[in-house]
């Protein structure tokens, strides 16, 4: 179990400086070159699951990785909001999104999101011990 939590938290941390997005002409940007405190609040998420595999705390990992998920959800919708807000001086709409669209995702978003799952998902099975002493 702790060992899944571990390698999920370590896919997240090596998924933030990997490619996320791939600007045309600008390249590709990992998590930093996205917002500063995205990624800052990234690591502090990764740093305060470490504390919950280090106590054996399934819930605060599980916890951890929920705020995780959700904030590289919302880092999604920021990339696609901002990326049709820089090209609003366009006169029309389509044109707006044709070159909005130009701003790809790239695959460290995978990874990225696979470890944020293996963190809540290895908390879910609990052994009980069947075992009883008199």
């Amino acid at each position: 179990m702790k060992n899944i939590q571990l390698l999920g938290l370590l896919l997240v941390v090596v998924g933030s400086f990997l490619p996320l997005v791939h600007v045309p002409i600008m390249g590709n940007w990992n998590y930093w070159k996205l917002d500063h405190y995205l990624a800052i609040a990234c690591w502090i998420f990764a740093a305060c699951a470490i504390f919950g595999v280090v106590n054996n705390s399934a819930k605060i990992v599980r916890f951890f990785g929920v705020l995780l998920i959700v904030l590289f959800a919302f880092t999604l919708v920021a990339v696609k909001m901002q990326s049709l807000e820089y090209f609003s001086f366009l006169p029309f709409k389509s044109w707006r999104e044709t070159f909005a669209g130009v701003v790809k995702l790239k695959w460290g978003w995978a990874v990225e999101f696979l470890g944020a799952f293996m963190m809540v998902l290895a908390g879910n099975s609990k052994k009980v011990n069947q075992r009883t002493q008199i």
